[in-house]
C-alpha cells in the first residue's frame, strides 16, 4: 500500500515500561487499526513479581516481531506510518530503553517524526478512544501495580493530582494479598476470581484515610489486616477455601469500598461531572460495576475496554497522536528515559 500523503495521521505505538510488550497502530481518521500485546506473566510468575532483567531481554526478543505482526494487520506497509511514539517512562529503566531505542531508530530509518511518551498520561487519556465525547474537565482515577492516583483533568498536559497513594498502590495490595494467599501472581485476577465464591461480609477490614478528608490512599495497613486474620485462621485449623475465598471477597470489597469513596469525594471537590477509571486494576469487575453506580447522580463514567486496561500500545499511539497533532515532536535524535517522572512536569498542549 501506498503512503498518501495529507490523507491522514497514523502513529505507530511501542510501550515497554515493564513486562508487556504492546505494539498498535492508531488512526487520526480510522482509530484504532490494529494492535498486539505480550505478556511476560509466565516469565515472571516463578519469582512471585517482575525481574527488571528478564523483561528487558523478553522486550528484546519480541518487539520487532510484534510489529511486523501489527502492521501486516492493519493492512499497511511500514512505510505508510507517520509517526512514531514510544514509553520513555516512568517505568523500568532498561525496559524503557529497549522500547525507545527501538522506537527512535525505528522512526529515524523511516524519517518520521519521534515522540517520548509519558506511560500514566496513556492509561489516563485511554478512555477517550471509546469515549471521545467525555465531558472536560474530568477526574481520572489511575490504579494499577504502581500506581493509585486521583488526577483532575483539564486538558492534555493540564494535570491537577488531588490524591495519591501513601505507601501500596491497589494493585500492589492485590499482588501481596494473593502472595500470602497462595494464589499465585499476577494478584489482582487471582483474587478477584476467588472471590466470586467468597463472602465479602464474614471478614470487616478497614476502608483506609476514608475516615479523613482528602483523595489520598494507603493499602499497606489493609493487607496486613488480611495476613493477620489469616495467621488467626492457621492457627485455629480454620484456613480451608472457603475461607480462602472469604477473605479474598472481603478484601476486594474493602479496596473497591475505598475506591469508590475517594472517587465520590473527587468529584464533589472538583465539581468535574465526569469519571474515567484506567490502568490496570480498572479491569475489575466489581470496581467498574460499583463506580457505574455514580452515574444515577449524573456523572459520566468511562473505561476502557478490558484489553486496554494493563499496559499497551494503543494508548501510548493515541497518547502520542493527540500530542503530534498540536506539533509536539521528539529533537532528531535526543532520547530521554525517565524511570521516575510526575505527571504534573508534563507540558501542557494548547
Amino acid at each position: 500500500m501506498s503512503r498518501e500523503k495529507g490523507n491522514q495521521v497514523r502513529v505507530l505505538g511501542i510501550e515497554t515500561s515493564c513486562d508487556e510488550t504492546g505494539i498498535a497502530i492508531y488512526s487520526q481518521r480510522d482509530g484504532l487499526m490494529a494492535h498486539r500485546v505480550h505478556s511476560q506473566i509466565d516469565v515472571h510468575a516463578h519469582y512471585g513479581g517482575v525481574v527488571p532483567e528478564l523483561a528487558s531481554r523478553d522486550h528484546v526478543r519480541y518487539l520487532r516481531p510484534l510489529v511486523d505482526e501489527t502492521v501486516a494487520a492493519s493492512g499497511l506497509d511500514l512505510v505508510d506510518i507517520d509517526a512514531v511514539a514510544y514509553t520513555t517512562g516512568p517505568g523500568l529503566l532498561g525496559a524503557l530503553l529497549v522500547g525507545a531505542t527501538f522506537g527512535k531508530a525505528l522512526a529515524f530509518s523511516l524519517d518520521r517524526p519521534a515522540l517520548g511518551i509519558h506511560h500514566m498520561e496513556g492509561h489516563l487519556l485511554a478512555p477517550l478512544m471509546e469515549t471521545p465525547d467525555l465531558q472536560i474537565p474530568f477526574v481520572a482515577l489511575l490504579v494499577s501495580g504502581g500506581h493509585s492516583q486521583l488526577i483532575l483533568v483539564r486538558g492534555i498536559g493540564d494535570y491537577q493530582l488531588l490524591g495519591t497513594t501513601l505507601d501500596d498502590a491497589a494493585g500492589e495490595a492485590f499482588d501481596k494479598t494473593a502472595k500470602l494467599l497462595e494464589l499465585g501472581y499476577p494478584g489482582g485476577p487471582k483474587i478477584a476470581a476467588l472471590a466470586d465464591h467468597g463472602d465479602a461480609t464474614r471478614f470487616r477490614f478497614a476502608r483506609p484515610m476514608t475516615d479523613r478528608p482528602g483523595c489520598d490512599f494507603s493499602f499497606s495497613g489493609l493487607k496486613t489486616q488480611v495476613l493477620t486474620e489469616a495467621r488467626r485462621l492457621v492457627k485455629t485449623n480454620q484456613l480451608d477455601e472457603q475461607a480462602k475465598a472469604d477473605l479474598a471477597a472481603s478484601f476486594q470489597q474493602a479496596v473497591v469500598d475505598t475506591l469508590v469513596i475517594k472517587c465520590e469525594r473527587a468529584v464533589a471537590e472538583t465539581g468535574a461531572r465526569a469519571l474515567v477509571m484506567s490502568g490496570g486494576v480498572s479491569a475489575n469487575r466489581l470496581l467498574r460495576q460499583t463506580l457505574k453506580s455514580l452515574e444515577t447522580s449524573g456523572i459520566q463514567v468511562a473505561y476502557p475496554a478490558p484489553e486496554f486496561c494493563t499496559d499497551n500500545g494503543a494508548m501510548i499511539a493515541f497518547a502520542g497522536l493527540m500530542r503530534l497533532s498540536h506539533g509536539q515532536i521528539d529533537p532528531t535524535l535526543a532520547m530521554t528515559i525517565r524511570p521516575r517522572w510526575p505527571l504534573s512536569e508534563l507540558p501542557k498542549v494548547s
